[in-house]
């Protein structure tokens, strides 16, 4: 081969030229590469050819060229100039071992060709510019005659490194290709999804389209295809559903719709309200049905025997009250004989519980107080009287001293006693404590009834209809609190008693304005015109029995004899008025001075004052003696009511410091 003829010698003939261009003129710049990332490529390739190298020591054709160029395949990467065809292959050959073994063969002198890309390119090659690389002169290139020719030796190891040379320029092309060809499928796919990309935009934008029609078509049908339908879970929860809060929602839904629907029927008819018509009516009838049904469970449970009607009230009727506003406007009927069977139930409910409590309230012992205890009943007649008497008048008690029977009034604990502690307690009481813990429970129950038929049956029925109701309910119950009243003070001589019953009265009739309890006004009323006429008669008869006194006292003096034994101390009379205008001034601290009791107080006054006034004429000629008896009495009643206080109480502890300073003078 040509290779191994070069290795004995120089070559005196170039081999004849072929396709393969000749090297380029030496030049100190880097020696160019194909590749498009190297700044030195200062031309493109020039007409497609294979991706594949022409260099190959092998070949038989002697005039391949290992520059040769690569021939493109439609890539569009940079290649370098194509050298001059008109170099032999010896000299190629040449230049290469010269540039790889430092060997030195002589030049063939050609032009060289920079293009200005090359110029400007900022190289440093020792401190020299490009313009003044390329002004230096090009140095001439001779074969050295001193030259050794190549051993065979040599020769294979030159010729091994140049295969080696070549099988990595093939390796670097085949890769180039691989990557090429990835990059021409990168390509294509990008091509593909570019247009699916653009089919999705239109797609997208077609789908806005829609979706703004439907908007605009169901804002415009979206109301009236509400008004005109009914879900199918509206229909199972009110047919199937338990009777809950969310049961009791579904019925408000179902009511809206059908008002509704009614409105639109009014006004306009269509097929869609004819066909739903039928549906909403058999609906509404099957939820008054259940209505009707739970209703009624609820009225059975109240009559089971020790059952609490304020919890089935607040847990079972107060939770579901739009059941019977529901009934009440689709069934009026209906809804009316369901409340009248709730009211003859409660009826009988509060009838029978507080027939109960009276008994045992009417298990207490009480003081029994009657015409004896009178003011001016006379000590040793009223003795007579108990001896001789068959009736038990029960342990001792004062009917004039008010003492802590005030208490009741003035007590924070304002619950009634109970059945069980009733029965069981041993102590004698007044009248105005069974008064008081029946007439108080009476007051909390129709409190909470009152309050519960407001809740339950209104907006349905006005406050009229309820207050109606319920004195149909409550008026068994009202006639026993005032037979249980009549029966205390009917017979009693207990004047103090009937004025703290007529005082407790009037703080329920408070207490009953503050709880906005109109309703039972009519039983307070009715209880202040049973105490106030017993009040007025219990004061006439101690007025009738001073006056008796009065009477039957001697109109002349008293023997001498008998003066001196009589002693001036306040009588037991003026003891007992002035306890009882105590016990009055006391209870009427907070009233007005037009109320019965300041005319009854007054007479009583009067009749007493004309008795110790009668009583003085009893000293005869001892005036100063008898002077003092009246101020000592006088000043016994100031004494007594000194702590009293209110307008009345200020009017007659007045009245008696007059008498008492008048007596004192004259003494």
């Amino acid at each position: 081969m040509w290779l191994d003829r070069l290795a004995g010698g120089p070559v005196s003939n170039p081999s004849p030229p072929s396709s393969q261009p000749s090297s380029r003129p030496y030049s100190p710049l880097p020696r160019r590469t194909s590749s498009a990332l190297s700044p030195y490529v200062t031309s493109q390739r020039q007409g497609p050819s294979p991706r594949s190298s022409s260099l190959s020591l092998i070949s038989n054709d002697s005039s391949s060229s290992l520059l040769s160029s690569r021939k493109p395949n439609g890539s569009n990467l940079k290649q370098s100039s194509a050298p001059d065809p008109e170099s032999g292959s010896a000299e190629v050959l040449e230049t290469l071992l010269t540039n790889i073994t430092g060997f030195e063969s002589t030049p063939t002198e050609q032009q060289t060709a920079i293009s200005e890309e090359d110029i400007k390119l900022e190289v440093n090659f020792g401190g020299l510019s490009m313009k003044e690389l390329v002004a230096l002169p090009t140095p001439d290139r001779k074969v050295s005659s001193t030259q050794k020719p190549q051993t065979a030796g040599e020769s294979e190891i030159e010729r091994t490194k140049l295969e080696d040379l070549h099988r990595s320029i093939t390796a670097c092309d085949d890769v180039l290709n691989s990557v090429e060809i990835n990059l021409t499928s990168f390509r294509n796919d990008l091509a593909t999804v570019s247009a699916d990309i653009e089919s999705l935009q239109a797609r997208s934008a077609a789908l806005n389209r829609r979706l703004e029609n439907r908007k605009e078509v169901e804002k415009a049908l979206g109301p009236l295809v509400e008004e005109l339908s009914l879900p199918p879970e509206v229909i199972s929860k009110i047919v199937e559903g338990h009777i809950d809060e969310g049961w009791v929602k579904t019925l408000a839904e179902l009511d809206r719709r059908a008002g509704v629907f009614k409105k639109k029927t009014n006004t306009q008819q269509s097929n869609a309200s004819k066909d739903l018509g039928p549906l909403f009516e058999k609906l509404i009838l099957k939820a008054v049905e259940r209505i009707r049904d739970y209703l009624v469970a609820q009225i059975k449970a109240l009559r089971s025997p020790h059952i609490n009607a304020q919890i089935i009230q607040q847990q079972n009727f107060l939770r579901f009250k739009d059941l019977f506003s529901f009934l009440h406007k689709h069934h009026a009927t209906l809804a009316g004989e369901i409340a009248l069977a709730y009211m003859n139930t409660m009826r009988w409910y509060y009838l029978n519980q507080f027939s109960r409590y009276e008994k045992a309230l009417g298990k207490i012992k009480l003081h029994i107080l009657d015409k004896n205890d009178s003011i001016g009943h006379d000590e040793t007649s009223r003795k007579a009287t108990v001896l001789s008497g068959s009736r038990m008048t029960g342990p001792p008690h004062d009917a004039f001293n008010l003492g802590r029977r005030i208490d009741l009034l003035k007590t924070k604990n304002q619950v009634a006693m109970s059945s069980y502690l009733a029965e069981e307690d041993q102590t004698t009481h007044y009248l105005e404590v069974l008064f008081r813990n029946f007439n108080l429970a009476l007051v909390d129950n129709a409190t909470a009834e009152y309050t519960f038929m407001a809740a339950f049956f209104s907006p349905a029925l006005s406050f009229a209809h309820i207050s109606k109701n319920f004195t149909y309910v409550f008026e068994p119950t009202f006639e026993l609190g005032q037979t249980l009243s009549k029966t205390l003070v009917g017979e009693t001589y207990d004047a103090l008693g009937v004025l703290l019953c007529i005082r407790l009265n009037q703080h329920f009739a408070f207490e009953l304005q503050r709880r906005k309890v109109p309703a039972g006004d009519s039983y307070i009323n009715a209880t202040n015109m049973l105490l106030w006429p017993r009040f007025q008669s219990i004061m006439d008869r101690h007025c009738e029995s001073v006056r008796t006194l009065t009477n039957s006292l001697p109109t002349r003096p008293a023997r001498a004899a008998d003066q001196a034994k009589m002693s001036a101390a306040p009588h037991v009379i003026t003891q007992r008025f002035g306890q009882l205008l105590h016990g009055s001034l006391v209870l009427c601290a907070d009233d007005g001075d037009d109320e019965p009791v300041v005319a009854s107080l007054y007479r009583l006054r009067t009749e007493v004052e004309a008795f110790l006034s009668r009583q003085a004429q009893a000293y005869g000629s001892d005036k100063r003696k008898s002077q003092r008896f009246l101020y000592n009495n006088y000043s016994l009643i100031l004494t007594i009511i000194s702590d009293a206080s209110g307008k009345l109480a200020g009017d007659q502890q007045e009245h008696f410091e007059k008498l008492k300073v008048q007596f004192q003078e004259e003494q």
